[in-house]
Parts: C-alpha cells; sequence; structure tokens
C-alpha cells in the first residue's frame, strides 16, 4: 500500500512539472508572434532611419526601435522569471503585479481575439504565494476567460479585500458562454471540459488545467470559487490569506458576501472547488 501511495505522490509531481512547461510552452507560442512583430518595427525604422538624413526622422526612427526593444526586454524578463526554478516556498507576494504580468503576456492575444481588458484593483495588502504558481493560475483563467468569448468581447479582473472574510481576493470575469448549473459542479473534476477541444491557438479542452489551478490554490490555504450564468457569462474568483494575517482582521462568518465580486447578481449559480459552499 505504500509504494503504490509512493507511485501516486511521484506521477502527480510529474504531472505538476508537465503543466508547469505547458504554460511555458503556451507562452512561447504567444510571444514567439509577439517577438516577430517587435523585429519588424525594429527593421523597418532602422531602414526609414537609414534612407532620411535629416535628424527629426532619425530621433523618430531611434525612439521606436528603444521601444520596441524595452518591451522585448520586458516580455523576456517575465517569461525568463516564469520558467526559473524556485523552491515550493511562500513568501509575501504583489498580487497586482501579477495581474500586471499576466495581461502583459497575454496582451498581444487578447488584442487578436478582440478582448478589452478592464481592470479594477484596489490597493490591497501581499498574500503568501509562490508568484510562478499563482501566474500560471492568472495565465489559465484568462485564457479560459478569453475562449468563452470566441467572437470577442470584455474581461474584467478586479482586485479588491473581503474584510468580512479575512482574505485578498482577485476576479477574473467573461461575459460569455457562461455554464449550466448542471455542469458548474463539475468543472474541477480531472479530464471534464465543457470545451469541444482546442481552439484556434491550441489551447484548451483537455479538463486539466483548473484541476491544476485547484491544487495549486489549496497548497496557498486559499479557495477558488466559480459564478456562472448561461448567456451572461462566468466569474472565477480567488480568495487569498493576507501574509499579514492582522490586516484585514477576519471574522468568522460562514456564508459572508462576496465584497470584491458585488455587482454579480446576474451569475446565480457559484460553487466552491472544495465544495464547502
Amino acid at each position: 500500500m505504500d509504494q503504490l501511495e509512493s507511485k501516486i505522490q511521484f506521477l502527480e509531481k510529474l504531472l505538476e512539472q508537465a503543466q508547469k512547461m505547458a504554460v511555458i510552452g503556451e507562452l512561447t507560442s504567444t510571444t514567439t508572434h509577439e517577438f516577430n512583430n517587435i523585429l519588424t518595427t525594429i527593421l523597418n525604422y532602422a531602414q526609414l532611419g537609414l534612407r532620411h538624413k535629416d535628424e527629426a526622422t532619425r530621433d523618430k526612427a531611434f525612439d521606436k526601435i528603444l521601444g520596441a526593444a524595452n518591451r522585448a526586454a520586458k516580455i523576456t524578463k517575465t517569461i525568463l522569471g516564469t520558467a526559473k526554478n524556485r523552491k515550493n516556498t511562500l513568501e509575501p507576494t504583489n498580487l497586482t503585479q501579477l495581474a500586471e504580468d499576466a495581461l502583459f503576456l497575454l496582451d498581444r492575444e487578447m488584442s487578436k481575439y478582440r478582448i478589452a481588458v478592464e481592470r479594477e484593483f484596489q490597493p490591497v495588502p501581499e498574500i503568501l504565494a509562490e508568484g510562478n504558481q499563482i501566474l500560471q493560475v492568472l495565465l489559465n483563467l484568462l485564457i479560459n476567460a478569453r475562449q468563452a468569448m470566441p467572437d470577442g468581447g470584455k474581461i474584467l479582473i478586479r482586485i479588491g479585500q473581503d474584510k468580512e472574510q479575512g482574505t485578498v481576493d482577485l476576479m477574473v470575469r467573461d461575459y460569455g458562454i457562461g455554464i449550466p448549473a448542471d455542469k458548474l459542479a463539475l468543472i474541477f473534476e480531472p479530464y471534464y471540459t465543457t470545451k469541444t477541444g482546442p481552439d484556434a491557438s491550441g489551447q484548451g479542452g483537455t479538463g486539466l488545467g483548473l484541476v491544476a489551478c485547484q491544487k495549486i490554490i489549496e497548497q496557498h490555504n486559499a479557495r477558488i470559487r466559480v459564478e456562472s450564468s448561461p448567456g451572461k457569462g462566468t466569474a472565477f474568483t480567488l480568495k487569498f490569506p493576507p501574509a499579514v494575517s492582522q490586516t484585514l482582521s477576519p471574522k468568522k462568518t460562514k456564508n459572508s458576501a462576496n465584497s470584491v465580486n458585488p455587482n454579480l447578481a446576474s451569475l446565480p449559480n457559484s460553487v466552491y472547488s472544495d465544495r464547502g459552499q
């Protein structure tokens, strides 16, 4: 029995590593096209500067080249930070910065699929987190939200505090097709998916993404809640304990409202990943 449990733990670690590599692969695919656009900008403005000898045109060309190079450097830095092997330790982490990093990496993809992103970021305490893992969760949720609106639309990402429950909350909401109530409780089951398969970008359809997200969130002593209604959209809310627990003075209220998510009356169906509420 002990040998079987050891094999299961070994396989779970292998799956976890495979999921991390899948995220890096998705980022590589997305950013390869972005780098091509950056190189095109650099080449075009370098040729412009070579053709024109006047100072104003050359200054404009240099500014455009510098801007493109800075963007390429930021993309590289963010991806290297994601790919870098780190100890699985939790440390005080800026959740807002992680959200900005995820949105930055997916900027081209959102534009390509005509997705507008609305930010509502309130000042919040740091959370205890392994940053790369939470970035993986955010990328997964944002890609799912984009896929839920094949004709384009809007994604709302909101960060705030639930002072009643003593948590720092991050919500990703789309205004897409939504999930029926009878399927909502199944979305955290392994290999269950509401998608027919990978989309045009090759992403989604395995039913493993949300399972990985759930496991990561549980490892952070946090919770993930989903609310959805067919035709109106879906909202995923991540609820983290703050790095300094005294900051929010939590109250023990079993069914308290989610203060970061006040305008979701149109999404009546909800479930926590741990079935706790």
